[in-house]
């Protein structure tokens, strides 16, 4: 018994999953303390080793959490219960912040791309799972930024492409070394893989280097690092914290590095690498770089590009040959005739958002509130207590994202997406968000 709650089940599995299926009901919710094994043993009537490999089960499945003596209970955020599910409901006549879209009018027109794509011979069994042409420029462009060449993958996106290279490459119980705040997907992600996040603190330009070095000291085997447009901070590496991170790493080279570029083709900073040192040589046995269709071309475009090492790459591949077999060639002919055609030109794209992340970033600076947005669609804005600042907002006819989507051990804060922002918007939302965190202080808002 738990509560109200009875266990059930003879045999690990069906222990186990009981105990999920009452995870995903909400019988029991997250932070839930489970029986201690003899406890439970003893009411199922069952050796004490088949109650310690349900819970087995279930912490490598992400649902539970154990802490020695303290015991085991339900994560807080257990698999079934995802982060992007904490949402505000979008009243009428509000302005919806909070779903991280691009602008819908700086996306590129997909009929002709797909008409060309059309054009070509039909795909059958047997035939390459990579179109030429789209191999052709995602090798052009990594050679371009940097990266040390390798082996290429086609996959369903920026984050089947990670699951795939951390399923291949790590273990369950393995530790992660993982931004906080971070892409909430990802830490979902590896919650679902039994996976352990080790948070490392960040700043406008990306991971401070001697979090990154605590993390690997502690024995994180995989480092995950958004070069650009950082979901929901809009942090982007620069030069010299690109250099500081690569020696950081050139001390670990067992290490699997995954650097995640989504922001590329639509963010204009400059691609940082960090997987090889000044002489080209990589830094690391395995690594990874990825690039996504979805925010450049649109979300619906479930696609992305990968250079790793050979090894790593082989294995991603081999897992994605037993399940999707490949990428649908219809999709990869048409995301090469927008990028080749340059369909949505990265240079206007990148500074219709940089305006509109510039105009609130100034507004709310004049108003004393110092938030975050180097690049992509969103701006950070560190906030004392979320649920006052979401439900102020919400009142005045806007819905941010809450931080709590987003964070590991980092301070509260929401996330604003700009994509469609207007400057008259940003003015009066700058205005909205002074006043909201003034009436939580209880005083005036700055001056």
């Amino acid at each position: 018994m738990l509560g109200e709650y009875p266990i059930k089940g003879r045999r690990a599995s069906e222990i186990a999953a009981d105990i999920e299926r009452a995870v995903g009901s909400g019988h029991l919710p997250p932070g839930s303390a489970l029986p201690p094994l003899r406890e439970l043993a003893g009411g199922l009537g069952v050796n004490p080793n088949t109650v310690a490999a349900a819970y087995r089960l279930l912490r490598d499945r992400g649902v539970i959490e154990t802490a020695g003596r303290k015991g085991s209970r339900v994560r807080p955020r257990p698999v079934t219960t995802p982060r992007d599910e904490v949402r505000i409901p979008v009243p009428p006549g509000a302005r919806d912040l909070s779903d991280g879209n691009p602008d819908p009018a700086l996306l590129p027109a997909l009929g002709p791309a797909l008409a060309a794509a059309a054009g070509g011979e039909p795909v059958l069994y047997g035939h390459p799972t990579a179109d030429p042409g789209l191999l052709a420029l995602a090798r052009a462009s990594f050679e371009a930024d940097g990266a040390p060449p390798g082996a290429l993958a086609v996959c369903s996106g920026s984050l089947d492409t990670i699951e795939r290279a951390l399923t291949v490459r790590l273990r369950p119980g393995d530790p992660v070394a993982v931004e906080d705040p971070g892409w909430g997907s990802l830490l979902d992600l590896l919650a679902a893989l039994g996976l352990r996040p080790v948070p490392v603190r960040m700043d406008d330009e990306g991971p401070l280097p001697v979090e990154v070095a605590n993390a690997l000291a502690l024995g994180a085997r995989c480092l995950i690092v958004t070069s650009r447009a950082q979901n929901p901070t809009g942090a982007a590496l620069g030069a010299a914290r690109a250099a500081a991170l690569r020696e950081v790493i050139a001390a670990h080279p067992d290490i699997l590095l995954v650097e995640d570029d989504h922001g590329h083709g639509m963010v204009d900073l400059p691609f940082q690498s960090l997987a090889a040192g000044p002489d080209g040589v990589p830094l690391t046995d395995h690594r990874l770089l990825v690039r996504s269709a979805a925010k450049a071309y649109g979300p619906d475009l479930r696609l992305s590009v990968a250079v790793g090492d050979e090894d790593t790459v082989g294995r991603v591949l081999g897992r994605q040959r037993l399940a999707a077999g490949w990428v649908s060639h219809l999709l990869q002919r048409t995301v090469a005739e927008l990028w080749r055609t340059d369909a949505a030109p990265v240079a206007e794209v990148a500074a219709a958002y940089r305006g509109r992340r510039d105009a609130l970033l100034s507004a709310l600076a004049a108003r004393g509130i110092a938030a975050r947005g180097r690049s992509g669609l969103n701006v950070w804005v560190p906030v004392p207590d979320e649920t006052a600042a979401v439900a102020g907002l919400v009142q005045r006819g806007w819905v941010p994202a809450p931080g709590a989507r987003f964070r590991l051990h980092s301070a509260p804060g929401l996330r604003l997406t700009v994509a469609t922002l207007e400057a008259a918007e940003a003015v009066r939302l700058a205005e909205d968000v002074a006043e909201v965190l003034a009436a939580g202080r209880g005083g005036s808002r700055p001056v």
